[in-house]
This record gives C-alpha cells, sequence and structure tokens, in this order.
C-alpha cells in the first residue's frame, strides 16, 4: 500500500495493480527513504509499511550490497538495469537469500527509482526437478540391465555356494556363508532398484492428503519413530490432490524415516508434518506441453542437524547418503514419484534442522456438460 492516501481513482487503480503482483516492489526517493511498498514488499521485509517508511534502503540489505551500486547507476544513466541471482543475505531478511533485481528510474519523479525483487530459491527448484528426473531415469535404465545382467549370475554364484558348504571344512563354511549372505544383498539392492524400471502410467485420482499423512503417522509411531514426538500442522480447508495414495504413502514415510533417522540421538526429538495452499507455482508435466499449478505444498520438518550444505544440490541423486548403511536410493525414488505426478521435491537446511518440501497439482472436478451440448 502507500505511504499516503490516494488523491485520486488513477493513484489508487496503480495502488491496487502493484499490490497484485506477486513481487516485492519499493520505490526509493533520492534521499534513499522508501517512498513505497508493495504488500509482497511488506512480506519480504518483514515490515509494515509504515515502519518501512522511517528507513533507508541501506538500513535493509547489507553493508555494500550491490543493489545499491545498481540504484547509482539506474540514477547515473536515468535506464533501467537488470542484475541476476544478487546475494542480498543478512539477519533480518534471512539466510540463503538470492534474488534477482530490475530497477528502473521514474521520470515523473527525478531522483527516485522503482526496484522490484525475485527470489531465486523456487526458480532454482523448479530447475533441479529436471535434474532429478534426468537422475531418476538414469536408474531405470540402470535397473533394467543390472536385473538382467547380475541377478542370473548371482544366482549361479549363490547355488555354487551352498554346494560348497556341504563339502568344505568347518573352517571354510563360513566363507561360504559370507558369499551367500553378500549375493542375497545385492540381490536385494537390485530389487530395490527394479522399482525405478516400472513405466507404467500412474493410476490417479483425488486424494485426501491428511489420510495419507495419518496413516504414515500411524506406521512411525508403532514403528520407527515410537520415541519421536510427531507434530501436525494442517490446513483442514485443503482441497484432494490429483495423485496415487500408495505412491503418496511411499513418499511420505520415506521422508518421514529419514527425518526420525535425523532426530534419533535427540532427547526432544520432533517431527512436523503440514500442509499449506501456496498458489502461484506452475511447471510443465512430463510428456506433455501442459504447464499446471503446484498449489498442494506438503512439508517433513524435523528438528535435526541439518544436511551438509555440499550434499544439498545431489540430494536426489541414486547413491547420495549420509547413511553408513544406507543405499542412497530412498530420496532418489521420492524424487521419482512426484516428478512423475508433475511436482517438485526440494530440500532447505540449516543448523536447526532440515525441512523437505514438497508441491503438488490440486484435483480439478471435470465441468458438467452444458445444457444442448449433445453430451
Amino acid at each position: 500500500m502507500k505511504m499516503k492516501a490516494p488523491s485520486s481513482a488513477q493513484d489508487a487503480a496503480a495502488q491496487i495493480v502493484l499490490n497484485t503482483i506477486r513481487r516485492p516492489v519499493v520505490m526509493v526517493g533520492p534521499d534513499g527513504l522508501i517512498t513505497y511498498a508493495n504488500a509482497d514488499a511488506e512480506d519480504f521485509f518483514l515490515s509494515s509499511t509504515a515502519v518501512l517508511s522511517r528507513y533507508t534502503l541501506d538500513r535493509l540489505v547489507p553493508f555494500g550490497s550491490p543493489l545499491l551500486t545498481l540504484i547509482d547507476q539506474v540514477r547515473e544513466r536515468n535506464a533501467p538495469v537488470n542484475e541476476y541471482r544478487v546475494d542480498i543475505s543478512s539477519p533480518r531478511l534471512g539466510v540463503e537469500k538470492i534474488v534477482d533485481l530490475y530497477v528502473a528510474p521514474v521520470p515523473e519523479l527525478p531522483g527516485s527509482v522503482v526496484v522490484m525483487f525475485q527470489e531465486r530459491s523456487m526458480a532454482d527448484k523448479i530447475d533441479r526437478q529436471m535434474t532429478h528426473r534426468g537422475a531418476a531415469r538414469s536408474v531405470t535404465g540402470l535397473a533394467a540391465m543390472l536385473a538382467h545382467e547380475i541377478k542370473n549370475p548371482l544366482s549361479g554364484i549363490r547355488g555354487a555356494a551352498q554346494i560348497l558348504e556341504s563339502v568344505v571344512s568347518d573352517e571354510d563354511r563360513a566363507l561360504t556363508r559370507l558369499i551367500t549372505d553378500e549375493t542375497d544383498r545385492i540381490v536385494s539392492l537390485v530389487d530395490r532398484m527394479e522399482v525405478f524400471s516400472d513405466e507404467r502410467p500412474i493410476d490417479r485420482y483425488p486424494v485426501n492428503i491428511h489420510v495419507v499423512l495419518d496413516h504414515v503417522k500411524a506406521i512411525a509411531r508403532n514403528g520407527f519413530a515410537s520415541k519421536i514426538k510427531l507434530i501436525e500442522d494442517y490446513d483442514p480447508s485443503l482441497p484432494s490432490v490429483y495423485a496415487n495414495r500408495d505412491q503418496l504413502v511411499q513418499v511420505f514415510l520415506n521422508l518421514v524415516k529419514n527425518a526420525a533417522e535425523a532426530t534419533g540421538n535427540l532427547s526432544s526429538a520432533e517431527i512436523t508434518l503440514s500442509t499449506a495452499f501456496r498458489p502461484g507455482i506452475r511447471v510443465s508435466v512430463p510428456g506433455s506441453q501442459d504447464r499446471v499449478s503446484l498449489p498442494m505444498e506438503f512439508c517433513v520438518r524435523d528438528n535435526g542437524p541439518g544436511i551438509p550444505d555440499d550434499l544439498l544440490p545431489i540430494l536426489f541423486d541414486p547413491f547420495i547418503t549420509t547413511k553408513p548403511n544406507g543405499s542412497g536410493l530412498g530420496l532418489a525414488l521420492v524424487a521419482k514419484i512426484v516428478g512423475e505426478h508433475g511436482g517438485i521435491v526440494e530440500c532447505d537446511s540449516n543448523s536447526r534442522g532440515a525441512t523437505f518440501r514438497v508441491l503438488m497439482p490440486a484435483w480439478k472436478q471435470a465441468a458438467p456438460p452444458q445444457e444442448g451440448s449433445g453430451e
């Protein structure tokens, strides 16, 4: 909203339009004071318009920020400037605050400039979803090859070891059992990878996500998370998600199990399951030219030690794991399932824990045929 009441219907219309733009927009006067902030800018800077009007922009961004230099350039050249991937991280704005900037002069107000911010986090997540899907496809081909080229020879090796076990000495029998056990372990790994080679169309229908999460929570409470506090933060008005129920159970069971393992050694371990409606994200559907909205946000949040920064960009790739005995296929499978549903899965992490966020499409009921349409 404006710093003062609009003086005309045209000013009121402009205010409405700028508040409708889903990007933070501020106007900075010649003295550096913020003279305008739309609704998204209030959210971005975590302050009301009245509070922002008391500050110069250099009080809100880090010392020596490139944004301040860009504003000076725009004033000197009297021409707009775009700058990409600018770090404006600060204790006020948050860590890892990367934005694209559009800075333009205001001809009617000499010395004033308009700044529009676009956070890079979601754009990067949408870009990375294609990497996750590509990684899952690579596992698909590898699984098909392993099933054919490895499982058959392994069955022969196991059979030979069992025959040897009946004729060797007691000292050597331990070695034949080792061969048998390790063969079984490899077969089990290949069996897990064969899940990736299932290319059948997904049977999707309206699913109540809260029923899915309650089912996952019941499994966790009666098993691997029996000593962990499970917290619900649900939006009860959430519509159905367009998905396969069994596959959603598999996704969130994997995520909750990972969270339980991350917090297992904490006396105050907590896992929060949350749902929310977040409009505004649109992505391409695999195998289609359509673009769908992903307003359904489902999060699994833990209060563990977080995930190492160097693992975050490759976390959903196959065979990436921090567990001593992990196969690194659980999150790759999560990425595959969510991607095939046309969704996005991403992880945010810091020293206070990790949050796995799944964005998926909502179910839209088909409109009934109109009278006289012949249907």
